[in-house]
């Protein structure tokens, strides 16, 4: 790893690839299989990416999720798919009032100064725009790859063996991150050294621009660790239409040890839940079910037709491939002299089982599963009970269908908080 030293302060409108292949010229030189490794900061003043105004204002208009918050510290996607501190926004080393955006396109940006650098050159380099990233985990930051071209960003050794022979599964080394943490060395951040040329990996270094640093941001669905602080709530979702994968038991497992941390009067826990996995438990619960409803349909009057567009509303529960009947048991609920007090008791159980659903289904959610609360069993707790053989003094608090969504949910409704609140 060697400095590019000697490079002026960069403006708007730099000719960029001329400055940088100029100073690398007058300093270590270009070779082929050089790789050179430039501070986006460069990058995004060239490409007038500095504006004007506050930081937390940038930092809202660069984000399109917020992963999570703490204190005046956030962690944003940005449209890139870079997940990191202020969506890439930086104060540093600018003019007071002004921000550093990152690179509209950075691989576009790699490739545009890899061409211009090899034409002035005559040498067939690779290039790496690289910023700082902290890592969960992790203490302390370290430079990352955002942007490439000319040189494999990966390096897949999966179906090769190791020095003892065995086979190797899941190994692919993410080379454009660990030789722009390793160029950052002679970078730094106080040396004014924007630029670091790395040689002696020339095998790395293509004819073609390559796949660039996207193919460093691992896929949504690939992704364990995609739900942030900030998402955790809104991935619940409700889900109607569920594909016919089977549901982990191990993962709704989970989700009942989440949903039994809820808070309960009197240090009780009346959370029950029973968990219907064969589907002929679910068909004879949703077989009795349906004709209650249907026979206290007809004795309100309904016709037929109308009894068939009510009872479309339990369709979601018959294609889940599993239904959780969560059940409250109040036997430690407080007997009083009137009936007052007695509502208050009931209710408060009946606000411990609320919050024990609410986990339930976000818990799910944080599993990768679609589900649906569907208050049907409230109607008919003695048909439930007898269908299930319930224990006496479980109450079925309606019915949770739960699968692989079929489709992704729409997009949620905003809401106005200010609407539903009211400050005194």
């Amino acid at each position: 790893m060697l400095p590019v030293a000697g490079l002026p302060e960069v403006e708007a409108g730099a000719d960029l690839g001329a400055l940088i292949c100029e100073t690398a010229l007058a300093g270590p030189g270009l070779t082929d299989g050089d790789i050179l490794v430039i501070t986006s900061k460069i990058v995004s003043k060239a490409e007038d990416r500095v504006v004007a105004g506050d930081r937390d204002s940038a930092i809202r208009a660069e984000t399109v999720r917020v992963v999570a918050r703490r204190g005046p510290t956030t962690i944003s996607q940005t449209r890139h798919g870079l997940v990191m501190a202020a969506a890439g926004v930086d104060e540093s080393n600018t003019a007071p009032g002004t921000v550093v955006l990152l690179p509209v396109d950075p691989d576009a940006s790699a490739e545009a100064l890899r061409k211009s650098i090899t034409e002035r050159a005559g040498a067939r380099i690779g290039v790496i725009i690289s910023d700082t990233m902290g890592r969960p985990w992790r203490a302390g930051q370290t430079d990352t790859a955002i942007g490439a071209a000319g040189i494999m960003p990966l390096r897949d050794h999966r179906g090769q063996q190791d020095t003892f022979g065995n086979l190797l599964e899941v190994t692919v080394a993410a080379v454009a991150d660990e030789i722009a943490a390793a160029a950052d060395l002679v970078k730094q951040k106080t040396t004014g050294v924007p630029v670091a040329l790395v040689r002696g990996l020339a095998d790395l270094v293509t004819d073609a621009a390559g796949p660039g640093a996207a193919a460093l941001i691992r896929p949504a669905e690939d992704d364990m660790f995609r739900l942030g602080a900030a998402d955790v709530l809104t991935a619940r979702r409700t889900v109607r239409e569920f594909t016919a994968a089977p549901v982990s038991p191990a993962a709704v497992r989970r989700a009942i040890a989440a949903a039994i941390t809820a808070p309960a009067p009197h240090h009780s826990e009346p959370w029950r839940f029973v968990v219907l996995e064969s589907q002929q438990a679910r068909t004879r619960l949703l077989d009795d079910m349906l004709a209650a409803w249907k026979s206290d349909l007809a004795a309100d009057g309904f016709t037929a037709e109308q009894i068939a567009r009510r009872v479309r509303r339990g369709e979601p529960l018959r294609n889940a491939p599993l239904i959780i009947v969560p059940c409250l048991a109040a036997d430690a609920a407080h007997t009083y002299p009137d009936e007052r007090r007695n509502a208050s008791e009931r209710a408060m159980f009946l606000v411990a089982m609320g919050a024990a659903i609410e986990n339930l289904l976000v818990a799910l959610a944080v599993e990768g599963l679609g589900s649906c609360w569907i208050s049907s069993t409230l109607f008919c707790r003695e048909v439930t009970a007898q269908a299930l053989g319930l224990p006496a003094g479980w109450e079925p608090m309606g019915a949770v269908g739960v699968g692989r969504p079929a489709a992704p949910a729409p997009d949620r409704p905003e809401r106005d908080p200010d609407r539903f609140t009211l400050r005194l």
